[in-house]
């Protein structure tokens, strides 16, 4: 089995217009420490918005690192 590769992280996409996450994709977070913003077709506003990112699970299942 192969190893995941940790330095992509799951991200989500957030319109601007609804506001609605529809999208979701993979960042190498290491190489682009800047937000992304994509323009990609909204279903609910039914026309093309802009999508920036957020994160995916926006802490609800978010595994905290231990102190030490």
């Amino acid at each position: 089995m192969a190893k995941k590769n940790t330095k992509r992280k799951l991200i989500g996409l957030v319109s601007s217009l609804s506001g609605h996450r529809t999208y979701y994709t993979t960042k190498n977070v290491q190489n682009t420490t800047e937000k992304i913003s994509l323009k990609k077709y909204d279903p609910v506003a039914r026309k093309h918005a802009l999508y920036t990112e957020t994160k995916k699970s926006l802490g609800r299942n978010e595994i905290k690192p231990r102190k030490g």
